[in-house]
């Protein structure tokens, strides 16, 4: 096969690719009215018609802009669709794209992509980045449609854990930590570094729900102890308990919508803790249920030894610090495209959210 052959075969492939997570973003919201498209549902989520527009402009800036150098489509909208230069708490107030423009501004961008893509064919980082990156907003989506009651038929899908309780041992060793170069990944996830990881047991699947009313019956909202004073002042603050859908959901599937200061004082309740995430991810190929919900980590969001951002600081860095937790695994609404065992989640550690619920770890010789 000829090099030009092999390019256009790989670039036959990013076109395929970019439709269908493309049909896969409009079908989501196929089934809800303009006006809930375009209200703004609560003040830490945007407009769903925002994160259309956003979209498109991302792509625009990456693929037809900077890649293959041609000048933006709507310069205008640019400040507009910048997740930095627009918080989301002011995005409903703003005189966005209505829904019909924003799919018009979608289709304008995928013309410009696909004809670039003839001259220049596929990065394989911008490419994949601008794929993940509205496949990533899709899950963002669908957690302000869950705040809003608007999920589609049939979602979440969390069904009952068929893996009994139990916990899985880990010796101590050395774990190669992050992203190998060989694949796409995220510049947090790199570069791949050796870590000493002491022995550990981590539990077989997720807290479930069952679980989790067992806490709150047990005073887990109002006994101090088990609370970290960040976590109890929260709590306390905007008189936190348990999230409906604890109570609503099927008592055997795994606990959703938990923050990570409710999910800390569940794990002193049960006389655990949560995982590191180089455990978790040292003992990820081996655990069951990853994917259902996001796993909460005891690890804050920083960068590895020898961290470099790449192609933009805005991604990851601006927000490391003490600040945001580590999440790990993905969620029933993560594409598997973006779910891969080093990708690292992050959030700050009231927010309820996302689809995010726990897995206990343990010191081995502590009882099991």
């Amino acid at each position: 096969m000829t090099d030009q052959a092999m390019t256009v075969t790989h670039t036959a492939n990013v076109v395929e690719d970019l439709a269908a997570v493309r049909q896969r973003t409009l079908a989501l919201v196929s089934h809800l009215a303009t006006e809930d498209l375009e209200r703004q549902i609560a003040p830490i989520m945007s407009p769903l018609v925002w994160d259309l527009g956003h979209i498109a402009a991302y792509e625009d800036l990456w693929l037809a802009h900077r890649h293959a150098g041609m000048e933006l489509l709507r310069p205008d909208l640019a400040a507009l669709y910048d997740a930095f230069e627009t918080p989301r708490a002011v995005r409903g107030d703003l005189e966005i794209l209505g829904y019909d423009d924003a799919v018009a501004y979608l289709d304008e961008v995928r013309a410009r992509t696909l004809a670039a893509l003839e001259i220049t064919g596929p990065d394989p980082v911008l490419h994949e980045m601008v794929l993940q990156h509205e496949l990533q907003h899709t899950e963002t989506m669908r957690q302000a449609m869950a705040i809003a009651g608007l999920l589609a038929p049939g979602e979440p899908t969390l069904p009952p854990l068929t893996t009994p309780e139990g916990w899985l041992h880990v010796a101590a060793g050395t774990h190669a930590l992050g992203a190998s170069d060989a694949v796409f990944s995220y510049d947090n996830e790199r570069p791949r570094h050796a870590v000493d990881v002491d022995a550990f047991a981590i539990a077989l699947r997720p807290v479930t729900n069952a679980t989790w009313l067992h806490f709150v019956e047990g005073g887990g909202y109002v006994r101090r102890e088990w609370w970290s004073s960040e976590g109890w002042a929260w709590k306390e603050e905007y008189d936190i308990t348990h999230h409906a859908s604890v109570a609503a959901g099927d008592p055997d599937a795994p606990a959703c919508h938990t923050s990570y200061f409710e999910a800390e004082a569940l794990a002193r309740w049960c006389g655990a803790r949560l995982p590191t995430e180089a455990e978790w991810e040292k003992a990820s190929a081996r655990l069951d249920g990853v994917g259902h919900v996001w796993e909460w980590t005891a690890s804050t969001f920083g960068g590895y030894p020898g961290f470099e951002a790449f192609p933009y600081r805005e991604y990851s860095e601006v927000f490391f610090g003490d600040r945001y937790h580590v999440l790990r695994g993905g969620s029933w609404a993560t594409h598997p495209r973006v779910a891969t065992a080093t990708f690292r989640n992050w959030d700050l550690p009231e927010r309820r959210q996302i689809f995010a619920g726990v897995r206990l770890a343990r010191d081995l010789g502590e009882p099991t």
